[in-house]
């Protein structure tokens, strides 16, 4: 082992004999890092005061005490991001309620389920009608209300009516092979405040119908299975 440790550490030093390497920039590093730390604290979701930020840095390096534990600091952040989330949660709803308000009032929208749920159709379909547990081959595309989109498929894509959010199956139920539908899903029959979106937020789909109902592949059935 010794002596394969030594045969390595010559053949390290032979090649930077060849070709030395370049010493690192400690100060772009430096730099870097910081833009690394700044990503993080964004990410927490909290507006920090960058100022305090340095000096705790620059006084831990030094040496000092900090003004809270890090039990603190932590139930301190935790406290401020449900507060925050709550609020967000809080405001959303009533942007969506609003929103489903006033489109209600456009001769083109469809409101169901207790207003909960309304659609517009785009274009008139001719083929087969989804029904309920169909596995609907769709293209589609979903918005915020600001028009932010947050998904979209890159080609049609078959879809476990049993699997999704109520607003997206009851909404697409009925629609026939060739229609485009636009949806307008109120939080509680979308994500709510569970999932990776802004909580309660009113989601908007465009969809078109490709075939009502595509054969189940074996992915399908395992996703199902599981």
């Amino acid at each position: 082992l010794f002596a394969l440790s030594l045969l390595t550490l010559t053949t390290l030093k032979a090649e930077e004999e060849v070709a030395p390497k370049e010493r690192p920039d400690i100060a772009k590093i430096s730099e870097s890092f910081g833009h690394m730390i700044a990503q993080n604290l964004e990410s927490l979701g909290l507006e920090f005061d960058m100022d305090s930020v340095l000096i705790g840095l620059r006084n831990s390096i030094d040496g000092k005490k900090s003004p809270l534990s890090d039990e603190e600091t932590v139930a301190a952040i935790t406290q401020i991001q449900e507060d925050s989330f709550q609020k967000k949660s809080d405001l959303n709803l009533i942007d969506a309620e609003e929103f489903l308000a006033t489109n209600a009032q456009k001769d083109a929208v469809v409101t169901v389920d207790d207003g909960k749920l309304q659609y517009e159709i785009e274009k008139e379909g001719t083929g087969e009608i989804v029904q309920a547990h169909f596995n609907p081959l769709i293209t589609y595309k979903g918005t915020f209300i600001d028009g932010k989109e947050f998904g979209a498929s890159k080609e049609p894509e078959a879809l476990n009516l049993d699997e999704t959010i109520p607003g997206f199956s009851k909404g697409i139920i009925g629609m026939k092979e060739g229609e485009k539908r636009r949806l307008f899903i109120h939080p509680e029959l979308g994500y709510g405040t569970q999932g990776f979106l802004p909580p309660n937020s009113l989601l908007i789909f465009d969809i078109e119908v490709v075939k009502a109902n595509a054969p189940q592949t074996e992915e399908t059935l395992s996703s199902a299975d599981s």
